[in-house]
């Protein structure tokens, strides 16, 4: 069935912008429950296990327990693989694709910035995306939840393909940040794996 999928950093190396014991609870608590939670649907309805992604976008709006627990696993594995210690990674000058965001906002920092106040705009629980949009342009939009730009057959998200994800629920960040969300998104600027949103802008886009 599901698994938690293999870290590619211990808990504290991406300390001090996240910090370690958030990141076991996050983690192993958090993540493992969605995992948990889903493998007892599937399991229960004598369901054989779907590709992570390709389930997104068989997801109903009434199916609560998959768009919760199938939501929570695919978000919480994709933003694992944005984050990384490796410094050659966090360098953006290493990565040519990273060109295809200077072309809609002229500057990482503008880019930076909308992506923040995208961000601290999610009232409540949800997340943060840079998307591949149906048009194949690069857009920053937010879901609620554990919604996900690929669940498709749910109206009110805005659908595209994730290039990069923040996860701005409380437990991603309280412990250290408290509700200085504003603090924790710019924290999170410090980790992006610039290498991983490369190899995904290289894909997607055109």
């Amino acid at each position: 069935m599901y698994k938690l999928p293999k870290l590619n950093y211990t808990y504290s190396q991406l300390e001090p912008y996240i910090d370690r014991k958030t990141m076991r609870i996050h983690y192993t608590k958090h993540h493992q429950g969605y995992v948990n939670k889903l493998n007892a649907y599937f399991k229960k309805n004598n369901l054989r296990k779907v590709d992570l992604t390709k389930l997104q976008s068989m997801i109903k709006s009434t199916d609560t327990t998959l768009r919760n627990n199938g939501g929570g696993h695919f978000n919480h594995t994709f933003f694992w693989k944005v984050m990384t210690q490796d410094k050659k990674k966090k360098d953006i000058n290493n990565y040519p694709y990273i060109n295809i965001i200077l072309e809609k906002w002229k500057t990482i920092d503008n880019f930076l910035n909308e992506f923040e106040e995208k961000a601290i705009s999610v009232f409540g629980s949800g997340w943060a995306w840079l998307i591949v949009n149906s048009k194949g342009k690069l857009e920053i939009v937010t879901t609620s939840n554990q919604d996900n730009p690929l669940m498709t057959r749910i109206r009110g998200i805005k659908h595209g393909i994730p290039i990069l994800a923040l996860d701005v629920w409380e437990h991603a960040y309280y412990l250290k940040y408290q509700n200085k969300r504003n603090s924790y998104i710019r924290a999170f600027f410090n980790v992006i794996n610039w290498d991983f949103v490369n190899e995904n802008l290289k894909k997607y886009t055109y």
